[in-house]
């Protein structure tokens, strides 16, 4: 027993563990079993956060994602760290969705585009739950949500200001950009970014009312510097300088969700995140059909 051969938990037959992994969490499980005869309900497992710092790995996160290493996709996830810059333009429903997907990313850096102020009726359709002091503040959307997200990691850049000719020439720098904005500014974007020669994703939607109960179509178009013929066919450009679509239409928290769902798994598909075979580039969800259409795919 001096040599301590008495006290070890080497696995049979093979008389070693794979890794570090396996050894310790067999010999938690041998202690907890003790433990747990003197105290029921005692575990190893205290799920402690913990702090980036603390590990010393080079992350965006302010403490380690613990959700890819425990669904064992950290390579998979890490596609995503190659994208250095991406652009939200519009923090509305959708965009703010868009947003609490994308930040749980390790993208190096999110750019928030938007001049609005949020009010009261933006609480019902965008993540979280302000409360009245906050909402009698009216911060403006971008600096709003970047308080949120920034307890959680570092590259939220904030750009309080309405995409417009006067400085649409800052989406240049941007890896990717999800635009989620209506009105004829969209059009100056769209041409902008074909320019830059930047992938971006177009969302919006139509919900009216009839009989009493709410219809209408969600849509993602995807626009790639290698497939954008198809872009004019699938975005509305308003050309009333007083017509505001995306104000105008109903906005509903759920449909505004499955919106940017939609356009951040086809954002990471592009990114080969997810398996991708059909390679659609326009996609529509039907309400009343439960129809989700795939359109514009490459070959």
């Amino acid at each position: 027993m001096a040599n301590g051969e008495g006290f070890s938990a080497k696995p049979k037959p093979s008389g070693f563990y794979e890794d570090y992994y396996a050894k310790v969490t067999q010999y938690a499980t041998i202690l907890s079993g003790y433990a747990q005869v003197i105290e029921p309900g005692a575990t190893a497992k205290t799920f402690r956060p913990v702090a980036a710092a603390e590990v010393e790995e080079e992350t965006v996160f302010k403490y380690i994602d613990t959700a890819s290493s425990r669904a064992e996709i950290t390579p998979v996830t890490a596609k995503l760290a190659s994208v250095k810059k991406v652009a939200i333009v519009g923090l509305g429903g959708t965009g703010s969705y868009v947003l609490d997907l994308v930040a749980k990313t390790p993208v190096g850096e999110i750019h928030l585009f938007e001049g609005d102020v949020f009010y009261q009726h933006n609480a019902f359709r965008s993540p979280g739950a302000p409360s009245i002091e906050e909402l009698n503040a009216q911060p403006s959307k971008a600096a709003y949500f970047k308080c949120i997200y920034e307890k959680m990691r570092n590259g939220i850049v904030v750009h309080a200001a309405y995409i417009g000719p006067e400085n649409v020439d800052g989406l240049r720098d941007m890896s990717f950009v999800f635009l989620c904005v209506e009105g004829r500014v969209k059009k100056l974007i769209v041409e902008r970014l074909e320019a830059f020669g930047i992938a971006f994703i177009d969302v919006g939607m139509g919900v009216y009312l009839s009989e009493g109960s709410l219809g209408g179509i969600l849509r993602v178009t995807t626009s790639t510097p290698a497939q954008r013929d198809h872009v004019r066919n699938r975005i509305s450009f308003s050309e009333d300088a007083d017509r505001n679509e995306y104000d105008a239409n109903i906005q509903i928290a759920d449909l505004n969700a499955l919106n940017a769902a939609l356009a951040v798994i086809k954002w990471k598909k592009l990114m080969c995140f997810y398996q991708d075979l059909e390679h659609e580039h326009d996609s529509t969800y039907t309400i009343g059909g439960n129809l989700l259409l795939n359109e514009d795919c490459r070959p």
